[in-house]
């Protein structure tokens, strides 16, 4: 609702539009109201970063520059390296130009523990023990263990530095040659079992070894080989009692006419390459007939 003001034609509305009107708010909306403008914040602050990094260049460390090198003259390099020797370090060793220690002490072994600059030493007594001696330990009454090097152990004997030698004035103990391994005793039935007299002759073979048929449901499925006379022919074949052979030069065993067949194939100079059964395994045996 409006009034009309006196002395004025202008109509002026007695309250605020809606949207202009203040509205009391509950607690409940101020929260979200809170996280929003911290959002909105942060959100702004990272634009102003942004933006400050693409315009300002980013050096920290300002005109930085690498050090350069510094390289000694030559002539300082030559008094350094005359005055230490990396090879021959003769000169920069102390306890080497020590005096040699007049005690009745004798060493044994030492170990030198480089990255660590300590050791320890193996050193007997004028009564003969021996005892290991870390670098720091008391040797005799009066005398400490100071250093260890690669030959000697440098004594600290009541303020005095002597040395103590490793005896290396007799030859060093040959060892005795080890006595060679006797050969292995090749397994029967191998390939490789060498035969101990050589080649077998024909002959000696149809003597010394003796064929049966193996029948199973009726049929026959190898040949069961036995020692005749000494043995002596049947081993050096590589074979062993109860051998079963089950195919000769590839051609299986399928009859009795084929015990006849392999006694035909004991002529001079023949191969015979046999795959025999023996127990629950199956190997090859080779045997070579000689040419006489």
């Amino acid at each position: 609702m409006a009034t009309l003001m006196p002395g004025s034609a202008v109509r002026l509305p007695r309250a605020l539009p809606a949207w202009l009107r203040p509205r009391s708010r509950s607690a409940r909306d101020l929260g979200p109201r809170l996280i929003l403008a911290l959002i909105g914040a942060l959100l702004v602050w990272q634009c102003v970063r942004l933006l400050w990094t693409l315009i300002v260049p980013l050096s920290p460390l300002g005109a930085w520059q690498p050090q350069t090198a510094v390289i000694a003259s030559p002539a300082e390099r030559r008094a350094l390296f005359a005055g230490f020797d990396p090879f021959f370090r003769t000169g920069a060793q102390g306890p080497a130009s020590a005096t040699v220690t007049s005690l009745g002490l004798t060493l044994y072994g030492i170990n030198l523990n480089e990255a660590t600059g300590g050791g320890s030493a193996i050193i007997a007594g004028e009564d003969g023990v021996q005892a290991s001696y870390a670098v720091g330990d008391e040797i005799a009454p009066g005398v400490r263990l100071a250093g260890v090097a690669f030959d000697h152990v440098t004594l600290d004997r009541g303020g005095a530095q002597e040395s103590l030698f490793l005896d290396q004035s007799g030859d060093a103990p040959v060892a005795n040659p080890a006595a060679p391994l006797p050969a292995p005793t090749p397994e029967p039935g191998s390939a490789s079992a060498p035969n101990a007299g050589g080649e077998l002759s024909p002959a000696a073979l149809k003597a010394g070894v003796g064929f049966a048929p193996r029948t199973e449901n009726g049929r026959v499925t190898g040949l069961v080989v036995q020692p005749q006379g000494d043995g002596a022919t049947f081993r050096a074949a590589g074979l062993r009692p109860g051998d079963v052979i089950r195919s000769v030069n590839g051609r299986p065993i399928g009859s009795a006419g084929d015990a006849a067949g392999l006694a035909g194939q004991f002529t001079p100079g023949a191969r015979l390459s046999l795959e025999v059964e023996r127990g629950a395994n199956v190997v090859p045996v080779a045997i070579f007939l000689s040419k006489s």
